[in-house]
């Protein structure tokens, strides 16, 4: 039996979370904790399989019981109940970088979260968090800094060779749970000459995708936007799919442009990678560079499967050891469409080995 550390000051919440996750038999509210530093000394002493943390709390709230769990090396796994403000969006996206491996809607209303729509999504967040891979925390910054001198010696020698590459390209990403901060450690890397545009779709609800774009493109060289409807791509712009859509690429009067469509969700997402990848196909893209990071389950197989049809590609799979969640790169790998493997510091240099740079 999973055991579980709820960390809210709202007695209410507590005892309406007990309530749902015991009544899961797979599942066991060990401890319930009233603030972040009554966590802390759970944490300290105890070992958890997930723990559900609120963010506004007295003494100590959750995004410092995060930096403290980091200052410490203590690991572990940890869903943020966030809101869905645009200032909640912003929060848990910090969380995510703090450590925090995925997060659930908490209704405005504790009552509200008994309703079955609450419950289904609260019970799959903690059954994939428990099986989640507990990260190391950041790397040093000696390490960092050799990682972003190899991307710069990358573009350096990819630039002397580019010129020759004439297909029309474009970089298609799909990612999940653990996928936040995974693409802090991508798109910082990719130049902003880069010889295509890049779109990524990441499992978010609505408001949260905006956050993100803005958080990326605070990081980035290259131009980072969550991507809006009708929207032309651009070569060296990265394009992230709204959350509570599916992202298409058309092909318009010689161009790629964005189109967003309402269909009900597919693998369990909205934004769904394999739509991404099967708008791909009919398009004017002779060469798509497909690369799949870490999230549970198997989107963006199906959409690649059927790209390979009638399209050039080329598939990057993040390294299971890297994964937070080792599914979707699973998936992928397992159906024979992965070309290259490689750990989640060396994928934005494989984009620009594979794509080039102008």
């Amino acid at each position: 039996m999973k055991k579980i550390l709820i960390v809210d000051d709202s007695a209410l919440m507590r005892r309406v979370m007990c309530d749902i996750i015991n009544s899961d038999e797979r599942f066991h509210v060990q401890d319930r904790a009233t603030n972040g530093l009554e966590a802390l000394d759970l944490l300290t002493h105890r070992e958890y399989d997930a723990v559900i943390l609120d963010v506004n709390m007295p003494k100590m709230n959750g995004l410092e019981l995060l930096e403290e769990l980091r200052k410490r090396r203590i690991k572990a796994r940890v869903i943020m109940a966030s809101t869905d403000t645009r200032e909640g969006a912003k929060t848990t996206l910090d969380a995510l970088s703090l450590g925090a491996i995925d997060f659930v809607h908490k209704p405005d209303n504790p009552l509200d979260c008994k309703n079955g729509i609450f419950n289904t999504k609260l019970m799959k967040i903690i059954e994939t968090v428990c099986e989640s891979k507990v990260q190391d925390y950041e790397v040093t910054p000696e390490e960092k800094a050799k990682s972003v001198k190899e991307t710069q010696e990358t573009v350096a020698l990819v630039r002397k060779f580019s010129s020759n590459i004439k297909e029309r390209q474009i970089v298609a990403l799909a990612s999940s749970t653990g996928g936040p901060k995974a693409l802090q450690e991508v798109v910082p890397k990719i130049p902003a000459n880069l010889k295509c545009p890049v779109v990524i779709v990441q499992h978010m609800p609505a408001g949260f995708t905006q956050s993100l774009a803005e958080r990326l493109n605070d990081l980035s060289e290259c131009k980072v936007s969550e991507a809006k409807e009708g929207e032309t791509l651009e070569a060296g712009h990265v394009y992230i799919a709204k959350g509570g859509q599916h992202l298409n690429v058309d092909s318009v009067g010689g161009q790629f442009k964005i189109r967003y469509s309402d269909e009900p969700t597919r693998e369990g997402v909205k934004p769904c990678a394999n739509y991404m990848y099967e708008s791909l196909a009919k398009g004017i893209a002779e060469r798509i560079v497909c690369v799949v990071l870490t999230g549970m389950g198997a989107d963006g197989t199906a959409g690649i499967s059927n790209l390979k049809q009638s399209k050039k590609i080329f598939v990057i799979g993040q390294s299971e050891e890297t994964c937070t969640v080792y599914g979707m790169p699973k998936a992928v790998a397992k159906a024979g469409l992965v070309d290259s493997v490689v750990p989640l510091n060396k994928v934005a240099q494989e984009i620009i080995m594979n794509v080039g740079v102008n």
